[in-house]
Formats: C-alpha cells, sequence, structure tokens
C-alpha cells in the first residue's frame, strides 16, 4: 500500500499559479501511473491530470490543459501539478492518488473510481 501526501495548496489571485507536489511512500512509486483530482463544494471529484509511470505519456482535462502541467520524479517518489493561470473555477480540494497500472489510455484511465490510492487533498483557493 502507497501513502500519498499533498502539499501547497493556498490562496492565490486569479492570473496567479502555484505548484502541489505528492510525496508518496510505500508501495513502489515508479511502477504506477499518477493522477491528479479535484473536488469543488457540491459538486463530484473530477479528474484534472494524469500521468504514465515512465512520465512519457500525460493527460489533461480540457479546462485545464495549456495551464496546468503535471510531471514526476521518480528519484524524490513525488509527482507535480504546476498550475498557471489560475481562474476562481479551479477552487478546489485537490487530490494526488496512484493508479493499478503504469500505463493509462482515456477510455478507463481518467476516471476517479480506477484509482486505488489517494492523498488526503490540499485546497487551492483561487480570489477574483
Amino acid at each position: 500500500q502507497v501513502q500519498l501526501v499533498e502539499s501547497g495548496g493556498g490562496l492565490v489571485q486569479a492570473g496567479g499559479s502555484l505548484r502541489l507536489s505528492c510525496a508518496a511512500s510505500g508501495r513502489t512509486f515508479s511502477s504506477y501511473a499518477m493522477g491528479w483530482f479535484r473536488q469543488a463544494p457540491g459538486k463530484e471529484r473530477e479528474f484534472v491530470a494524469a500521468v504514465s509511470w515512465s512520465g512519457g505519456n500525460t493527460y489533461y482535462a480540457d479546462s485545464v490543459h495549456g495551464r496546468f502541467t503535471i510531471s514526476s520524479d521518480n528519484v524524490k517518489n513525488t509527482v507535480y501539478l504546476q498550475m498557471n493561470d489560475l481562474k476562481p473555477e479551479d477552487t478546489a480540494v485537490y487530490y494526488c492518488a496512484q493508479a493499478p497500472t503504469r500505463v493509462l489510455r482515456p477510455a478507463w484511465g481518467l476516471q476517479s473510481n480506477y484509482y486505488t490510492s489517494w492523498g488526503q487533498g490540499t485546497q487551492v483557493t483561487v480570489s477574483s
């Protein structure tokens, strides 16, 4: 079992940037794909971004494509989410999660119920 701990959330003005980190321990980090999800109050958890175990394939929700970048450092056992040009609608609790496979396919690898391990979340608030 892997333990995931997110950090880097906070309050930022619209147009600003934040970098979220997700540190993993336990289960071999580099052998599995990783994802970021978010959940705003009163809404369902939604996919944000994902990266394959090698880092060679990345996937993004349309709402964040071009603004957010996911990356992983297998030496540090950490996955990052660089968020630029933040908007008030990006306000949510952000969660990182580990998939049960090394690779992902958009048809089945970007839904929250596919992921087996989750962090506790970090709050991101974007003011207008």
